[in-house]
């Protein structure tokens, strides 16, 4: 089983998992624990390959597909006993949690999609065919910085950018060839995945300054009937970390209006 940690407030509190994206650990959450914590009972995964899931006794992962990844949360959902909970996703999260809604749409009570990766720009296309090109030659570090840069450019993006690439380190270069992999044809997977709308309760958290993947979101959510985007001003792409305040004030807004929904619904229809 990957790696996980809870922070459990109380039995009658409703639960909140957390999805990293590629190349980052559940630290990138750090500024977002204290006030969810004060709020839900909070659980954290280190995707396979990632953080302390790197070196799990006795667990090779031979194949990586985003099914796979997905279900090795569901698989912690389970070993904790969780019936349900709102998931809280950045980056490449955000696909790992929108599968989830496809393969255990009863486990989920709501989605915070931040930075949603959507569809691929022709510059982060253009990125990805070279990376596949040299990823066997060149160090992958040297790769990791230059996405690094190209998706958060900004003196602003300066904290985001240093802890990506801070927690990147912590990969090997094995590692990184297999996450990569799933980059092969990802607009096809993506336009396949993103078509389809469960009916969750969605909010897209995007950065103004996230040039390569905010006008997407903004598609995506006018074609879609349970979503909703919220615009963070002077941020780029890993909201939560650029504007942490702003982004806890949003996400947990979100959640608790919907478990008070959720509640009132009950409460009509106690059966």
């Amino acid at each position: 089983m990957i790696h996980y940690k809870t922070y459990i407030r109380g039995e009658d509190c409703e639960w909140v998992t957390f999805v990293h994206g590629a190349g980052g650990s559940s630290s990138i959450w750090c500024k977002q624990l204290k006030a969810y914590k004060e709020n839900f009972n909070v659980l954290l995964v280190d995707m396979r390959g990632h953080g302390k899931s790197k070196n799990i006794p006795g667990k090779l992962f031979k194949t990586y597909t985003f099914d796979d990844v997905s279900r090795d949360i569901i698989e912690v959902l389970d070993h904790l006993k969780i019936t349900s909970t709102h998931f809280v996703g950045i980056s490449l999260g955000t696909i790992i949690v929108q599968i989830i809604s496809e393969q255990a749409p009863e486990r989920m009570r709501s989605m915070v999609l931040a930075g949603a990766v959507t569809h691929m720009n022709v510059r982060s296309q253009v990125l990805i065919t070279l990376g596949n090109m040299v990823k066997h030659f060149i160090p992958y570090m040297w790769l990791y910085r230059l996405f690094a840069w190209v998706i958060m450019p900004s003196k602003r993006h300066k904290e985001s950018r240093s802890l990506f690439i801070r927690e990147a380190k912590k990969l090997c270069q094995k590692e990184f060839k297999r996450w990569f992999k799933l980059t092969k044809g990802i607009n096809r997977f993506l336009g396949t995945l993103f078509d389809k709308e469960p009916p969750i309760p969605t909010l897209f958290i995007m950065g103004d300054e996230d040039h390569m993947f905010l006008p997407f979101v903004q598609m995506r959510v006018k074609k879609r009937q349970f979503a909703q985007l919220s615009l963070v001003a002077d941020c780029g792409h890993v909201v939560n970390v650029d504007q942490p305040e702003e982004f806890n004030r949003i996400s947990i807004g979100f959640i608790q209006k919907q478990s008070t929904i959720a509640h009132g619904m009950y409460a009509l229809n106690p059966a």
